[in-house]
């Protein structure tokens, strides 16, 4: 019997390493890599590669978004000043998860998801939320996941490890970098 499909916005390879390994288990997963706030234009570059090489590593599709970092800038203006994990954030997961939404429904894709809540960083109560609704508001079902449970965030860690992964040390934007 086929899998239903389910299409997963993929924030990071790490991330993706173990959240789409996951949701493989019971869907065929397309992956969507849609990440404006990804911050410089070098950082997106290294970050996409890297999730192009777990598709290669999982076998599923993986679909690029438009990288668009000065509409997301104009988006989150409003919150700059925000600490991390602030409403900043919740506008960013917002504007992915609703591309997300729009892919899904627009390739007929009847339910999706993120792995977005692999991180400790992300508050996936919030994730959710924002994903439930947009799911209303698009006719699909969000697949519900706080995919650091269980140990998640640590097998992450070492699934990046053995796929040589790299493992980005700030979220993405340029709010959450911190030279080192």
């Amino acid at each position: 019997m086929a899998k239903p499909p389910l299409l997963v916005h993929i924030c990071c390879a790490p991330d993706a390493a173990y959240g789409v390994g996951v949701f493989q288990r019971d869907y065929e997963v397309t992956g969507f890599f849609h990440n404006p706030n990804i911050w410089p234009a070098e950082e997106y570059d290294l970050r996409r590669m890297e999730a192009r090489k777990v598709e290669s590593r999982l076998g599923f599709r993986l679909v690029e978004g438009r990288y668009d970092p000065e509409d997301w800038d104009k988006r989150v203006a409003p919150f700059a000043s925000e600490p991390e994990k602030g409403r900043r954030c919740d506008v960013c997961y917002a504007l992915r998860l609703d591309a997300s939404a729009r892919l899904a429904a627009d390739m007929g894709c009847p339910a999706f998801a993120t792995v977005l809540t692999v991180s400790p960083w992300k508050k996936a109560d919030v994730i959710n939320r924002i994903g439930v609704r947009l799911g209303r508001k698009y006719g699909l079902r969000f697949i519900e996941a706080d995919l650091k449970k269980n140990g998640g965030f640590s097998q992450s860690v070492e699934i990046s490890r053995r796929f040589g992964l790299y493992r980005q040390n700030y979220c993405g934007c340029r709010y959450s970098f911190r030279p080192h």
